[in-house]
């Protein structure tokens, strides 16, 4: 397919006038588009452009042409920012068929009726803050935009809309005694769920489903562990995640080298070979973490997302985070960064690495304990995992 349409950076616009231009997009009507966050520094913000290329940005002052735009395939309705594990930015490419079999496919899956609201406190330039507009408007449903505030998301399920949350968001309500019954369905994405959270949110009413997946797949595309109508999971021989179907993106803008290491075919089709790592357990995928987040320490290899999460099952701590930090004797030393249940009674390291260490080898026991009020977080309400590991 020739690239001939035009590409369109949008930031800081109003909910009412991005749907407008999604919908274009979607329909070949308008440009394709790239969402920018609107809290973006300056100089990330260049480096955006510079590495994706549009050929005009359109903020709520107007539109701005910039001379060194390059087009995009004529297919293409969305172009999604990510940095990756690497910092740099780059590019994924959506199709309008894609996008719109991703949200057919979620909104199958949950039971979604034409009309039940959505309520979106997501950012709406991360796939899974637009995926809450194309499932609304897939089934011409009002959207309900919020900033995430215990209050106002309070006060939105009044409303019985469905959701989509990541754990931290979920952890938060709970513990303000927000009443989870009153959402028809809570998509849960973005991190690795804690099993204690998702018991005690469905203790408290709510109808949660787990959701796997990332920019290059549209958003999530396993559910509880199954893969979506059409979606196929995998793995290769490294133990990582290969996912195939409908959803795939493609490619990775301008960036062929980049794109032929993640988009291989296999069995005469394509399969994006993430990041992850996972095992296939009677059919159902579980997520062991990020290959990239493989914390190397002493000669010993440790997944810190599956360290991350035998913590977060201390009744000790309310969140966790694990991450390498350079150590000059073991190369890396594994920091658990905790946000202790009780402030008033942090777990101790002796205890962190007891209780790691009775559910996996003594090296994966974290050598660190940093105690905080809050993990920091991405915009996406992932944590920070790149700040905490400078400490």
């Amino acid at each position: 397919m020739p690239n001939r349409r035009p590409l369109q950076a949008v930031v800081g616009l109003a909910p009412e006038d991005l749907a407008g231009l999604l919908d274009a997009a979607l329909a070949g009507d308008g440009p394709a588009l790239l969402p920018v966050p609107a809290d973006l520094p300056a100089p990330r913000r260049r480096a955006l452009l510079e590495a994706v290329r549009p050929a005009s940005v359109r903020t709520p002052e107007g539109v701005a042409r910039l001379a060194d735009g390059v087009p995009v395939a004529d297919g293409t309705a969305l172009v999604v920012a990510t940095s990756g594990s690497t910092g740099r930015p780059k590019g994924v490419e959506l199709d309008a068929a894609a996008l719109l079999a991703s949200a057919r496919a979620s909104v199958a899956r949950i039971g979604a009726r034409p009309g039940e609201p959505w309520l979106c406190v997501l950012p709406t330039a991360h796939v899974s803050g637009l995926q809450v507009l194309l499932r609304a408007r897939l089934l011409d449903a009002p959207v309900l935009h919020r900033p995430f505030d215990v209050a106002e998301v309070a006060a939105a399920a009044q409303r019985r809309p469905h959701v989509s949350l990541v754990p931290t968001q979920l952890r938060r309500l709970l513990a303000a005694g927000v009443d989870l019954s009153l959402f028809r369905t809570v998509l849960l994405g973005g991190a690795a769920a804690d099993p204690a959270l998702l018991a005690a949110a469905r203790r408290a009413g709510a109808r949660v489903t787990t959701t796997y997946g990332m920019s290059e797949t549209c958003g999530g595309c396993v559910y509880d562990g199954l893969p979506l109508d059409g979606v196929a999971v995998d793995l290769d021989g490294e133990g990582r995640v290969l996912l195939s179907g409908p959803v795939l993106f493609r490619g990775y803008r301008l960036r062929p080298d980049l794109t032929a290491q993640h988009l291989v075919e296999r069995g005469g089709r394509p399969w994006f070979r993430t990041s992850d790592l996972g095992v296939l357990e009677e059919g159902r995928l579980r997520v062991r973490g990020r290959a990239d987040d493989v914390i190397n320490t002493g000669g010993h290899k440790v997944v810190a997302a599956e360290v991350a999460d035998l913590l977060t099952r201390m009744d000790a701590v309310a969140e966790a985070a694990v991450v390498g930090r350079p150590d000059p004797e073991w190369g890396q030393r594994v920091t658990a960064v905790v946000v202790p249940a009780d402030p008033a009674a942090p777990p101790t390291l002796e205890q962190v690495r007891d209780w790691v260490s009775a559910h996996l080898p003594r090296y994966a026991a974290p050598r660190e304990l940093d105690v905080r009020a809050e993990l920091p977080l991405l915009a996406s309400g992932k944590p920070d995992l790149r700040r905490l590991g400078r400490g």
